[in-house]
């Protein structure tokens, strides 16, 4: 989606190789005004002085992927309708 849009990607991490530290999370969330926690079909909108680090993350204990950050919103979790609001 973000390849036909052609939206440019500031940074990209694979979760895998790379996963996202408690201290990089906290950094991103502290950057940020809203938080947008996707899960499948469904989605909340957070304040930031709302969310918290287990909200962004999964089942596994691990932090959701893809994390994406665009202004002073976070979008956590795959949602379609919610990214596209986002990068439009």
């Amino acid at each position: 989606m973000l390849d036909t849009r052609k939206v440019k990607v500031g940074e990209e991490r694979q979760s895998r190789k790379a996963p996202l530290s408690r201290a990089d999370a906290q950094a991103l969330l502290d950057s940020v005004t809203w938080v947008i926690v996707a899960r499948g079909k469904t989605s909340r909108r957070l304040k930031r002085e709302q969310a918290t680090l287990d909200d962004l993350k999964g089942h596994t204990g691990g932090f959701r992927a893809p994390i994406v950050r665009r202004g002073k919103t976070l979008l956590v979790g795959f949602n379609e309708a919610e990214l596209e609001k986002l990068i439009r």
